[in-house]
Protein backbone atom coordinates (compact mmCIF):
# COMPACT_ATOMS: atom_id res chain seq x y z
CA UNK A 1 0.00 0.00 0.00
CA UNK A 2 1.42 3.46 -0.91
CA UNK A 3 0.42 7.01 -0.78
CA UNK A 4 1.26 9.69 -3.53
CA UNK A 5 0.26 13.17 -4.40
CA UNK A 6 0.49 16.52 -3.09
CA UNK A 7 -0.77 20.03 -3.12
CA UNK A 8 0.72 21.78 -5.57
CA UNK A 9 1.40 25.43 -4.97
CA UNK A 10 0.15 28.51 -6.71
CA UNK A 11 2.27 29.52 -10.20
CA UNK A 12 2.86 33.51 -9.09
CA UNK A 13 4.27 34.21 -13.10
CA UNK A 14 2.39 35.86 -14.93
CA UNK A 15 2.27 32.56 -17.41
CA UNK A 16 0.49 31.48 -14.31
CA UNK A 17 -2.32 34.39 -14.42
CA UNK A 18 -2.68 33.49 -18.39
CA UNK A 19 -3.40 30.07 -17.35
CA UNK A 20 -6.03 30.86 -15.35
CA UNK A 21 -7.62 33.51 -17.63
CA UNK A 22 -7.20 31.00 -20.24
CA UNK A 23 -9.47 28.97 -18.20
CA UNK A 24 -12.80 31.14 -19.01
CA UNK A 25 -15.55 29.40 -19.85
CA UNK A 26 -18.13 29.65 -22.67
CA UNK A 27 -20.24 31.89 -20.27
CA UNK A 28 -17.23 33.39 -18.51
CA UNK A 29 -16.41 34.86 -21.80
CA UNK A 30 -19.74 36.10 -22.44
CA UNK A 31 -19.75 37.93 -19.66
CA UNK A 32 -16.74 39.77 -19.79
CA UNK A 33 -17.47 40.74 -23.82
CA UNK A 34 -21.04 41.95 -22.72
CA UNK A 35 -18.98 43.93 -19.75
CA UNK A 36 -16.61 45.51 -21.90
CA UNK A 37 -19.00 45.74 -24.90
CA UNK A 38 -21.42 47.68 -22.20
CA UNK A 39 -18.54 50.25 -20.93
CA UNK A 40 -17.72 50.71 -24.69
CA UNK A 41 -20.80 51.40 -25.39
CA UNK A 42 -21.63 53.99 -22.18
CA UNK A 43 -18.81 56.10 -23.17
CA UNK A 44 -20.65 56.67 -26.47
CA UNK A 45 -24.27 57.07 -25.53
CA UNK A 46 -22.80 58.72 -22.47
CA UNK A 47 -24.79 56.86 -20.12
CA UNK A 48 -22.98 56.53 -16.82
CA UNK A 49 -25.61 53.77 -15.45
CA UNK A 50 -24.22 51.57 -18.43
CA UNK A 51 -20.47 51.74 -17.26
CA UNK A 52 -21.72 50.51 -13.77
CA UNK A 53 -23.47 47.64 -15.63
CA UNK A 54 -20.88 46.80 -18.05
CA UNK A 55 -17.86 47.27 -14.93
CA UNK A 56 -20.18 44.74 -12.78
CA UNK A 57 -20.59 42.27 -15.66
CA UNK A 58 -16.65 42.34 -16.51
CA UNK A 59 -15.45 41.92 -12.76
CA UNK A 60 -18.01 39.38 -12.29
CA UNK A 61 -15.91 36.62 -14.40
CA UNK A 62 -12.67 38.05 -13.17
CA UNK A 63 -13.30 37.69 -9.30
CA UNK A 64 -14.13 34.32 -10.56
CA UNK A 65 -10.65 33.47 -12.15
CA UNK A 66 -8.83 35.31 -8.99
CA UNK A 67 -10.68 32.95 -6.41
CA UNK A 68 -10.18 29.48 -8.97
CA UNK A 69 -6.75 31.07 -8.94
CA UNK A 70 -5.87 31.46 -5.29
CA UNK A 71 -7.58 28.44 -4.06
CA UNK A 72 -5.52 26.06 -6.69
CA UNK A 73 -2.63 25.31 -3.86
CA UNK A 74 -5.28 24.72 -1.18
CA UNK A 75 -6.73 21.43 -2.43
CA UNK A 76 -4.84 18.72 -1.72
CA UNK A 77 -4.59 14.82 -3.16
CA UNK A 78 -3.40 11.41 -2.39
CA UNK A 79 -3.83 8.39 -3.75
CA UNK A 80 -3.41 4.97 -2.16
CA UNK A 81 -3.00 1.32 -3.87
CA UNK A 82 -3.82 -2.03 -2.70
CA UNK A 83 -1.94 -3.99 -3.07
CA UNK A 84 0.88 -2.72 -5.01
CA UNK A 85 1.94 -6.17 -6.65
CA UNK A 86 -0.36 -8.27 -8.14
CA UNK A 87 -0.21 -10.98 -10.24
CA UNK A 88 -0.94 -10.97 -14.23
CA UNK A 89 -5.10 -10.63 -14.56
CA UNK A 90 -6.01 -10.07 -10.98
CA UNK A 91 -7.27 -6.53 -9.67
CA UNK A 92 -5.78 -3.76 -7.32
CA UNK A 93 -7.92 -1.02 -5.37
CA UNK A 94 -7.14 2.27 -6.39
CA UNK A 95 -8.58 5.09 -4.12
CA UNK A 96 -8.25 8.78 -4.57
CA UNK A 97 -8.88 11.27 -1.83
CA UNK A 98 -9.37 14.93 -2.14
CA UNK A 99 -8.78 17.59 1.17
CA UNK A 100 -10.11 21.12 0.71
CA UNK A 101 -7.45 22.93 2.89
CA UNK A 102 -8.58 26.11 2.44
CA UNK A 103 -11.44 28.25 3.91
CA UNK A 104 -13.44 28.67 0.91
CA UNK A 105 -15.38 25.91 -0.25
CA UNK A 106 -14.96 24.56 -3.88
CA UNK A 107 -17.45 24.82 -6.96
CA UNK A 108 -17.97 21.72 -8.43
CA UNK A 109 -14.64 19.34 -9.11
CA UNK A 110 -13.69 16.70 -11.83
CA UNK A 111 -11.86 14.70 -10.67
CA UNK A 112 -9.45 11.52 -13.54
CA UNK A 113 -5.94 10.00 -12.95
CA UNK A 114 -3.61 9.23 -15.44
CA UNK A 115 -3.50 5.39 -15.95
CA UNK A 116 -1.74 3.15 -18.90
CA UNK A 117 -4.30 2.34 -21.73
CA UNK A 118 -3.20 -1.76 -20.84
CA UNK A 119 -4.52 -1.37 -17.37
CA UNK A 120 -8.35 0.14 -18.58
CA UNK A 121 -10.22 3.41 -18.81
CA UNK A 122 -8.91 6.78 -17.92
CA UNK A 123 -10.89 6.61 -14.31
CA UNK A 124 -13.11 10.12 -14.00
CA UNK A 125 -15.12 11.53 -11.33
CA UNK A 126 -17.33 14.36 -10.64
CA UNK A 127 -17.07 15.77 -7.22
CA UNK A 128 -19.80 17.82 -5.71
CA UNK A 129 -18.94 21.06 -3.70
CA UNK A 130 -16.43 20.05 -0.96
CA UNK A 131 -16.94 22.23 2.17
CA UNK A 132 -14.31 23.76 3.75
CA UNK A 133 -12.03 21.45 5.49
CA UNK A 134 -13.70 19.02 3.80
CA UNK A 135 -12.86 15.92 2.30
CA UNK A 136 -14.12 13.38 -0.72
CA UNK A 137 -12.86 9.55 -1.47
CA UNK A 138 -13.59 7.77 -4.73
CA UNK A 139 -11.91 4.43 -5.62
CA UNK A 140 -11.78 2.54 -8.82
CA UNK A 141 -10.16 -1.07 -9.95
CA UNK A 142 -7.13 -1.52 -12.30
CA UNK A 143 -6.31 -4.87 -14.15
CA UNK A 144 -3.72 -6.29 -16.62
CA UNK A 145 -3.27 -9.44 -18.59
CA UNK A 146 0.82 -8.42 -19.08
CA UNK A 147 3.52 -8.55 -16.28
CA UNK A 148 5.69 -5.11 -15.86
CA UNK A 149 5.25 -2.54 -13.71
CA UNK A 150 2.75 0.32 -14.47
CA UNK A 151 2.87 4.02 -13.46
CA UNK A 152 -0.32 5.22 -11.93
CA UNK A 153 -0.54 9.47 -11.65
CA UNK A 154 -0.27 12.35 -11.50
CA UNK A 155 -3.70 12.82 -10.78
CA UNK A 156 -5.56 15.87 -12.80
CA UNK A 157 -8.31 17.75 -10.81
CA UNK A 158 -10.08 20.24 -12.66
CA UNK A 159 -11.58 22.90 -10.63
CA UNK A 160 -14.45 25.33 -11.07
CA UNK A 161 -15.53 28.43 -9.24
CA UNK A 162 -19.60 28.37 -7.87
CA UNK A 163 -20.76 30.11 -10.96
CA UNK A 164 -19.61 28.19 -13.80
CA UNK A 165 -17.29 31.43 -15.25
CA UNK A 166 -14.10 29.17 -14.79
CA UNK A 167 -12.02 26.09 -15.07
CA UNK A 168 -8.94 25.20 -14.07
CA UNK A 169 -7.41 21.97 -14.40
CA UNK A 170 -4.21 21.30 -12.31
CA UNK A 171 -2.15 18.31 -12.00
CA UNK A 172 -0.44 16.91 -8.85
CA UNK A 173 3.13 15.94 -8.90
CA UNK A 174 2.91 12.40 -6.96
CA UNK A 175 2.21 9.50 -8.32
CA UNK A 176 2.92 5.42 -7.86
CA UNK A 177 3.90 2.32 -9.65
CA UNK A 178 1.54 -0.76 -9.61
CA UNK A 179 3.70 -3.71 -9.93
CA UNK A 180 1.81 -6.95 -12.18
CA UNK A 181 4.25 -9.82 -11.27
CA UNK A 182 4.11 -13.18 -13.55
CA UNK A 183 1.10 -15.73 -12.02
CA UNK A 184 2.49 -18.05 -10.14
CA UNK A 185 0.90 -21.54 -10.05
CA UNK A 186 0.56 -24.22 -7.39
CA UNK A 187 2.99 -26.82 -7.79
CA UNK A 188 2.71 -30.22 -6.04
CA UNK A 189 4.10 -30.50 -2.49
CA UNK A 190 6.53 -33.16 -3.27
CA UNK A 191 9.91 -33.77 -2.17
CA UNK A 192 13.20 -33.39 -4.27
CA UNK A 193 16.30 -35.48 -4.63
CA UNK A 194 19.70 -34.19 -4.57
CA UNK A 195 22.71 -35.33 -4.39
CA UNK A 196 23.16 -34.55 -0.70
CA UNK A 197 20.51 -36.58 1.81
CA UNK A 198 17.80 -33.98 2.87
CA UNK A 199 17.36 -32.13 -0.22
CA UNK A 200 13.20 -33.24 -0.01
CA UNK A 201 13.30 -31.82 2.56
CA UNK A 202 14.71 -28.66 0.88
CA UNK A 203 17.53 -28.80 3.85
CA UNK A 204 20.09 -31.29 5.61
CA UNK A 205 21.97 -30.85 8.91
CA UNK A 206 25.57 -31.31 9.01
CA UNK A 207 26.52 -32.80 12.66
CA UNK A 208 29.22 -30.96 13.93
CA UNK A 209 29.73 -33.56 16.77
CA UNK A 210 30.98 -36.24 13.82
CA UNK A 211 32.21 -38.96 16.81
CA UNK A 212 34.38 -38.45 20.33
CA UNK A 213 37.51 -37.44 18.77
CA UNK A 214 36.09 -34.78 16.12
CA UNK A 215 34.01 -33.10 18.28
CA UNK A 216 34.02 -28.85 17.78
CA UNK A 217 33.41 -27.70 21.10
CA UNK A 218 32.62 -23.93 21.87
CA UNK A 219 32.35 -21.93 25.04
CA UNK A 220 29.66 -22.53 27.86
CA UNK A 221 26.90 -19.67 27.50
CA UNK A 222 24.27 -19.06 29.78
CA UNK A 223 21.18 -21.71 29.15
CA UNK A 224 23.06 -23.76 27.72
CA UNK A 225 22.36 -27.76 28.42
CA UNK A 226 24.61 -29.27 30.99
CA UNK A 227 24.00 -32.57 29.21
CA UNK A 228 26.13 -31.60 26.05
CA UNK A 229 29.11 -30.63 27.59
CA UNK A 230 32.39 -31.76 27.23
CA UNK A 231 34.63 -32.34 29.84
CA UNK A 232 37.50 -33.72 27.68
CA UNK A 233 37.47 -30.14 25.82
CA UNK A 234 36.43 -28.46 29.47
CA UNK A 235 39.89 -29.54 31.19
CA UNK A 236 42.27 -28.92 27.98
CA UNK A 237 40.57 -25.37 27.35
CA UNK A 238 40.68 -24.53 31.69
CA UNK A 239 36.38 -23.60 30.62
CA UNK A 240 33.72 -24.91 30.27
CA UNK A 241 32.99 -26.22 26.67
CA UNK A 242 29.80 -27.85 25.21
CA UNK A 243 29.38 -29.40 22.14
CA UNK A 244 28.18 -27.22 19.36
CA UNK A 245 24.46 -28.24 18.10
CA UNK A 246 23.64 -29.65 14.86
CA UNK A 247 24.01 -26.76 12.10
CA UNK A 248 21.06 -26.33 9.50
CA UNK A 249 22.33 -26.01 5.87
CA UNK A 250 19.73 -25.24 3.20
CA UNK A 251 19.07 -26.97 0.02
CA UNK A 252 19.86 -24.84 -2.76
CA UNK A 253 18.40 -24.17 -6.23
CA UNK A 254 18.93 -22.05 -9.73
CA UNK A 255 16.47 -21.37 -11.79
CA UNK A 256 17.40 -20.19 -15.45
CA UNK A 257 15.29 -18.74 -17.08
CA UNK A 258 16.39 -18.15 -21.28
CA UNK A 259 15.41 -14.45 -22.33
CA UNK A 260 17.00 -15.31 -26.06
CA UNK A 261 14.88 -13.41 -28.57
CA UNK A 262 14.98 -15.79 -31.07
CA UNK A 263 14.50 -18.85 -28.73
CA UNK A 264 10.91 -17.43 -28.53
CA UNK A 265 7.92 -16.60 -31.38
CA UNK A 266 5.16 -14.48 -30.77
CA UNK A 267 4.26 -11.94 -28.23
CA UNK A 268 1.41 -11.50 -25.77
CA UNK A 269 0.38 -12.83 -22.33
CA UNK A 270 0.18 -16.19 -24.26
CA UNK A 271 3.40 -16.60 -26.04
CA UNK A 272 5.68 -19.02 -25.00
CA UNK A 273 8.14 -16.57 -23.53
CA UNK A 274 5.44 -15.64 -21.37
CA UNK A 275 4.88 -19.41 -20.19
CA UNK A 276 8.67 -19.14 -19.00
CA UNK A 277 8.24 -16.47 -17.04
CA UNK A 278 5.78 -18.01 -15.03
CA UNK A 279 6.95 -21.18 -14.98
CA UNK A 280 10.20 -19.32 -13.80
CA UNK A 281 8.09 -17.93 -11.36
CA UNK A 282 5.99 -20.83 -9.64
CA UNK A 283 9.12 -22.81 -9.47
CA UNK A 284 10.72 -20.39 -7.23
CA UNK A 285 7.94 -19.34 -4.96
CA UNK A 286 7.28 -23.51 -4.75
CA UNK A 287 10.64 -23.96 -3.72
CA UNK A 288 11.12 -20.91 -1.52
CA UNK A 289 8.05 -22.31 0.31
CA UNK A 290 9.52 -25.71 0.70
CA UNK A 291 12.91 -24.20 2.38
CA UNK A 292 15.29 -23.78 -0.15
CA UNK A 293 17.58 -21.04 -1.42
CA UNK A 294 16.87 -19.78 -4.61
CA UNK A 295 18.48 -18.24 -7.29
CA UNK A 296 16.98 -16.56 -10.59
CA UNK A 297 19.83 -16.67 -13.31
CA UNK A 298 19.26 -16.06 -16.90
CA UNK A 299 20.98 -17.01 -20.25
CA UNK A 300 23.02 -13.50 -19.67
CA UNK A 301 24.41 -14.32 -16.62
CA UNK A 302 22.79 -11.51 -14.60
CA UNK A 303 21.24 -13.03 -11.42
CA UNK A 304 18.71 -12.68 -8.46
CA UNK A 305 20.08 -12.17 -5.99
CA UNK A 306 23.27 -10.44 -6.67
CA UNK A 307 24.88 -8.36 -8.99
CA UNK A 308 26.54 -9.38 -12.49
CA UNK A 309 25.55 -13.58 -11.29
CA UNK A 310 28.37 -12.36 -8.43
CA UNK A 311 25.56 -12.58 -5.94
CA UNK A 312 24.51 -15.45 -3.64
CA UNK A 313 20.67 -17.29 -3.24
CA UNK A 314 17.40 -15.46 -1.66
CA UNK A 315 17.38 -16.79 1.68
CA UNK A 316 14.58 -19.33 2.20
CA UNK A 317 14.70 -17.71 5.95
CA UNK A 318 12.12 -15.11 5.20
CA UNK A 319 10.43 -16.49 1.83
CA UNK A 320 7.59 -13.54 1.75
CA UNK A 321 10.47 -10.98 0.75
CA UNK A 322 12.56 -13.39 -0.82
CA UNK A 323 9.44 -14.51 -3.29
CA UNK A 324 9.02 -10.42 -3.90
CA UNK A 325 12.36 -10.02 -4.70
CA UNK A 326 12.10 -12.71 -7.56
CA UNK A 327 8.87 -11.48 -8.37
CA UNK A 328 9.61 -8.14 -8.89
CA UNK A 329 12.40 -9.05 -11.09
CA UNK A 330 10.40 -11.73 -13.61
CA UNK A 331 7.72 -8.53 -13.89
CA UNK A 332 10.42 -6.63 -15.69
CA UNK A 333 12.29 -8.91 -16.93
CA UNK A 334 12.56 -8.68 -20.82
CA UNK A 335 13.99 -10.68 -24.75
CA UNK A 336 18.10 -10.44 -24.82
CA UNK A 337 19.81 -10.50 -27.92
CA UNK A 338 21.92 -13.25 -26.60
CA UNK A 339 22.97 -16.49 -28.75
CA UNK A 340 23.83 -19.05 -25.92
CA UNK A 341 24.34 -20.10 -22.23
CA UNK A 342 27.95 -19.88 -22.04
CA UNK A 343 27.54 -16.63 -19.57
CA UNK A 344 25.59 -18.94 -17.27
CA UNK A 345 27.35 -21.53 -17.91
CA UNK A 346 30.27 -18.91 -16.15
CA UNK A 347 28.37 -18.64 -13.73
CA UNK A 348 26.83 -21.95 -12.75
CA UNK A 349 30.62 -23.40 -12.82
CA UNK A 350 31.89 -21.40 -9.66
CA UNK A 351 29.91 -23.67 -7.22
CA UNK A 352 27.89 -27.06 -6.97
CA UNK A 353 24.38 -26.26 -7.30
CA UNK A 354 21.60 -29.01 -5.50
CA UNK A 355 18.93 -28.47 -8.16
CA UNK A 356 18.72 -26.71 -11.87
CA UNK A 357 15.41 -26.09 -13.01
CA UNK A 358 15.72 -24.79 -16.35
CA UNK A 359 13.40 -23.03 -18.60
CA UNK A 360 14.16 -23.02 -22.12
CA UNK A 361 12.95 -21.84 -25.56
CA UNK A 362 14.14 -23.60 -29.09
CA UNK A 363 17.48 -24.83 -29.20
CA UNK A 364 20.34 -25.59 -31.72
CA UNK A 365 22.50 -28.40 -31.44
CA UNK A 366 25.54 -26.15 -30.15
CA UNK A 367 23.08 -24.43 -27.63
CA UNK A 368 21.89 -28.02 -26.32
CA UNK A 369 25.59 -29.35 -25.91
CA UNK A 370 26.11 -25.86 -23.95
CA UNK A 371 23.11 -26.76 -21.94
CA UNK A 372 24.18 -30.00 -21.48
CA UNK A 373 27.43 -29.47 -19.21
CA UNK A 374 25.13 -27.85 -17.24
CA UNK A 375 23.91 -30.78 -15.86
CA UNK A 376 28.23 -31.75 -14.43
CA UNK A 377 27.41 -28.76 -11.58
CA UNK A 378 23.91 -29.61 -10.79
CA UNK A 379 22.96 -32.57 -8.47
CA UNK A 380 20.00 -32.93 -10.05
CA UNK A 381 18.44 -30.81 -13.10
CA UNK A 382 15.15 -30.63 -15.24
CA UNK A 383 14.54 -28.56 -18.20
CA UNK A 384 11.31 -27.47 -20.04
CA UNK A 385 12.04 -26.74 -23.48
CA UNK A 386 9.51 -25.60 -25.21
CA UNK A 387 8.29 -26.61 -28.89
CA UNK A 388 8.78 -23.53 -30.92
CA UNK A 389 7.30 -25.47 -33.80
CA UNK A 390 4.14 -26.64 -31.99
CA UNK A 391 3.51 -22.56 -30.38
CA UNK A 392 3.73 -21.29 -33.87
CA UNK A 393 0.71 -23.54 -34.65
CA UNK A 394 -0.85 -23.07 -31.42
CA UNK A 395 -1.32 -26.86 -31.12
CA UNK A 396 1.03 -30.13 -30.65
CA UNK A 397 1.33 -32.84 -33.64
CA UNK A 398 4.40 -31.35 -35.04
CA UNK A 399 7.55 -32.80 -36.48
CA UNK A 400 8.98 -33.85 -33.15
CA UNK A 401 12.59 -34.46 -35.21
CA UNK A 402 14.85 -31.72 -34.37
CA UNK A 403 13.06 -31.25 -31.18
CA UNK A 404 13.94 -35.23 -29.83
CA UNK A 405 17.39 -34.68 -30.88
CA UNK A 406 18.05 -32.01 -28.25
CA UNK A 407 15.89 -33.67 -25.95
CA UNK A 408 18.06 -36.70 -26.11
CA UNK A 409 21.10 -34.85 -26.10
CA UNK A 410 20.12 -33.31 -22.26
CA UNK A 411 18.98 -36.33 -21.54
CA UNK A 412 22.13 -38.59 -22.23
CA UNK A 413 23.81 -35.73 -19.98
CA UNK A 414 21.45 -36.52 -17.34
CA UNK A 415 18.65 -33.99 -17.66
CA UNK A 416 15.13 -34.68 -16.88
CA UNK A 417 14.08 -32.94 -20.15
CA UNK A 418 10.19 -32.51 -21.18
CA UNK A 419 9.00 -30.53 -24.40
CA UNK A 420 6.46 -28.28 -24.07
CA UNK A 421 4.00 -27.58 -25.93
CA UNK A 422 0.77 -25.34 -25.87
CA UNK A 423 -2.47 -25.97 -23.29
CA UNK A 424 0.78 -28.07 -21.21
CA UNK A 425 -0.23 -26.73 -17.42
CA UNK A 426 3.55 -27.09 -15.17
CA UNK A 427 1.96 -28.04 -11.97
CA UNK A 428 1.63 -31.68 -14.70
CA UNK A 429 4.46 -31.43 -16.04
CA UNK A 430 6.18 -30.69 -12.90
CA UNK A 431 4.97 -34.48 -11.99
CA UNK A 432 6.19 -36.09 -14.93
CA UNK A 433 9.31 -34.45 -15.09
CA UNK A 434 9.98 -36.67 -11.22
CA UNK A 435 8.55 -39.93 -12.99
CA UNK A 436 11.14 -39.84 -15.12
CA UNK A 437 14.13 -38.67 -13.18
CA UNK A 438 12.84 -41.59 -10.85
CA UNK A 439 12.61 -43.92 -13.59
CA UNK A 440 16.00 -43.15 -15.29
CA UNK A 441 17.60 -42.99 -11.48
CA UNK A 442 16.43 -46.51 -10.25
CA UNK A 443 15.19 -44.86 -7.28
CA UNK A 444 11.73 -46.45 -6.11
CA UNK A 445 10.30 -43.11 -4.36
CA UNK A 446 6.94 -42.92 -2.62
CA UNK A 447 5.79 -40.09 -4.32
CA UNK A 448 6.39 -42.12 -7.57
CA UNK A 449 3.39 -43.68 -7.75
CA UNK A 450 1.08 -41.00 -7.45
CA UNK A 451 3.59 -38.67 -10.24
CA UNK A 452 5.23 -36.55 -6.89
CA UNK A 453 8.54 -35.56 -7.13
CA UNK A 454 11.05 -37.65 -5.21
Amino acid sequence: MSAGGKSAGRDPSPAGLYVALAGLTTRGRSFLAAGLAAAVCSFVLGQADLLRVGLMLAALPLVCVAVVYRTRHQVAGSRRLDPGRVPAASEARVQLRIDNVSRLPTGVLMLQDRVPYVLGPRPRFVLDRVEPGGRREVSYRVRSDLRGRYPLGPLQLRLADPFGMCELTRAFSGYDTLTVVPRAEPLPAVRLSGEAAGYGDGRYRSLALAGEDDVIPRGYRHGDDLRRVHWRSTARHGELMVRREEQPRRARCTVLLDTRRTAHRGAGPDSPFEWAVSGAASTAVHLLERGYSVRLLTDTGSSVPGHDGAGGHASAHDSADAAGLLLDTLAVVEHSDGAGFSRAHDVLRQGNEGLLVAFVGELNEEQATLLARLRQRSGVAVAFVLDGAAWARGAAGTDPGPLEERLRLLRDAGWAALPVAPGMALPELWRQADQYRAHHSGVSAPGAANGGWQ
